[in-house]
């Protein structure tokens, strides 16, 4: 029914060693979980990280990490302030609200109207 979404919150390139291939240009992304439905959209406070390299395309997982990736990306993690959790109502919600409340009123208005 609804589409949930990671959209990137912060982006850094690392100049430390790639575990695998020892080169040097690691991208380190947090992304934070939206989900979207036809009613609402909301933010969650899910975030997620994720550390690539550019040349050997692996994903360096946290069992990999060296010391100084480590120290990197707690550098990093408090630096990210991600979105307010939140719910944004659509279109939709906002119309189906408007004609129930329409429908209820004008219901109250004939039962007092007799």
């Amino acid at each position: 029914m609804g589409t949930e979404k990671n959209i990137t919150i912060k982006e850094a390139e690392l100049v430390n060693n790639c575990p695998e291939c020892f080169n040097q240009e690691l991208k380190l992304s947090f992304y934070q979980k939206h989900t979207y439905n036809a009613f609402f959209h909301r933010t969650t406070p899910t975030v997620t990280h994720e550390i690539k390299c550019k040349t050997c395309y692996n994903i360096i997982y946290p069992v990999n990490w060296t010391e100084d990736i480590e120290r990197v990306f707690d550098y990093y993690n408090k630096l990210v302030e991600p979105d307010k959790p939140a719910i944004r109502l659509t279109s939709l919600t906002l119309v189906l609200i408007l004609v129930l409340v329409v429908l209820v009123a004008g219901g109250i208005y004939l039962l007092l109207a007799r």
